[in-house]
């Protein structure tokens, strides 16, 4: 009598036909399109407990750089070697996500949205497995085989990024800047700890003016002294004398100046065009604990702005973008209200746009308009007659909303052109 033993039988290996289909999949994974990519990153970076992390420009991109490394990884191993185990992929960005998770105060607990992502490229991969073949025995096998590797290689990464967490954590643990990122954590919640204390833990004085920056960098790479040396720069530009710096993240630093002197922009910009990649958010200047907090809230705003619409400037104040925060904060309504407002002015040509917002925010004074611009004024007032053409109700009567929607519009502008996302060979 057959006795039942509870083992599963071992898998058959796949045919070779499936193998070469798993590799045709894998080289069209290779080149996933645009659209692909983006609807692995918003299901990533949708769920709840990853709001922390999509609300922060500098981890929402690295999470964005590790979505593709993932499809990458995965897709080339089974260019080469189809349907093989794939090894977990902890490359040096992955596991520096993982630091700065661990920094940020995120538990394990984000890493589920692996299996988000996972679900995502797998309704893509079947769209993929359809294409390749209409028969149903090679179908069955070529969704069985791809689903097994994929689903342990997602089981194996989170494995190392997890070991690397926890690592991380208990070196922190050990830590003098954790024990600045705990107290700093404290007084931006409000918590009744006292100024002395917090003074004595921070090496720092609470009870004085003090501007905060965010120092910050989205590339891929970084040299490791780059967000330091910004910090020096900044420093100088304002005579500030040992300012307080936190290690928010690899690619992150938390800054507090004290003194609340206004820092030399230019000479920061100038700085900052020999640190490629380093971006400076500035915020507003204030006194006390609540200087010390306000401050640091208005540069994180600056910073999720310039994120949410893809501005390039490397260095902003509060003060330049207090307005557009505000407007911009509902995406939709602020479309809605920069179409409404505007009408055919919106798609016009940068220069006629500009000329209106220059001359809007010169008082509607056309000669200190044209001195600005370096225009002839004869040629001022044929710009703002034609964009007045444009627009659909008389500006005399629209100047506020106008000039609130060119500046959203030039904020929005400021966007770097996208380029098609290329494949390793």
């Amino acid at each position: 009598m057959h006795r039942r033993t509870g083992t599963t039988p071992p898998q058959l290996p796949p045919s070779e036909r499936v193998l070469e289909l798993i590799r045709q999949g894998a080289r069209m994974a290779l080149n996933a399109p645009p659209q692909w990519l983006e609807e692995l990153d918003e299901a990533t970076l949708a769920p709840e407990n990853m709001k922390a992390i999509a609300e922060d420009p500098v981890l929402a991109a690295a999470m964005r750089r590790t979505n593709r490394e993932n499809i990458l990884h995965w897709a080339a191993a089974n260019v080469r070697d189809p349907g093989a185990p794939v090894a977990a992929n902890l490359s040096a960005e992955v596991l520096r996500v993982a630091r700065d998770l661990v920094r940020r105060g995120v538990s394990e607990a984000a890493l589920n949205s692996y299996r988000t992502g996972q679900n995502a490229a797998w309704l893509r991969w079947m769209v993929i497995a359809f294409e390749l073949t209409s028969d149903p025995g090679e179908l069955r096998e070529l969704l069985d085989v791809s689903a097994r590797s994929i689903a342990a290689f997602i089981d194996a990464t989170i494995t190392g990024i997890t070991v690397q967490m926890n690592a991380e954590r208990d070196e922190l643990t050990r830590g003098t800047h954790a024990e600045r990122r705990e107290v700093v954590a404290l007084l931006l919640d409000g918590a009744p700890l006292p100024r002395q204390v917090a003074e004595r833990r921070l090496g720092y004085r609470l009870d004085q003016v003090h501007c905060a920056a965010v120092v910050w960098s989205d590339a891929a790479r970084l040299d490791s002294g780059a967000l330091e040396g910004a910090v020096d720069v900044l420093a100088r530009a304002c005579g500030a004398q040992r300012p307080l710096t936190v290690v928010a993240s690899a690619a992150t630093l938390w800054v507090w100046l004290p003194g609340g002197a206004e820092p030399d922009l230019e000479q920061v910009r100038a700085a900052l065009q020999r640190m490629p990649g380093v971006r400076i958010a500035l915020g507003s200047t204030g006194r006390g604990v609540e200087g010390f907090r306000r401050g640091h809230l208005d540069a994180l705003d600056t910073q999720r702005m310039l994120a949410r619409l893809g501005a390039e400037e490397r260095l902003v104040t509060f003060d330049q973008v207090r307005l557009v925060f505000l407007v911009t904060q509902n995406a939709e309504g602020a479309e809605q209200f920069v179409q409404h407002t505007l009408g055919a002015l919106e798609t016009a040509s940068p220069e006629l746009r500009d000329t209106l917002l220059t001359f809007l925010d010169e008082g509607c004074n056309a000669a200190r308009t044209a001195v600005r611009l370096h225009t002839h004024r004869n040629t001022l007032l044929r710009r703002l007659a034609r964009a007045e053409q444009l627009l659909p109700r008389p500006l005399a009567h629209n100047r506020v909303h106008v000039a609130v929607a060119l500046e959203v519009l030039r904020w929005r502008e400021r966007a770097p052109r996208a380029t098609p996302a290329s494949s390793p060979t």
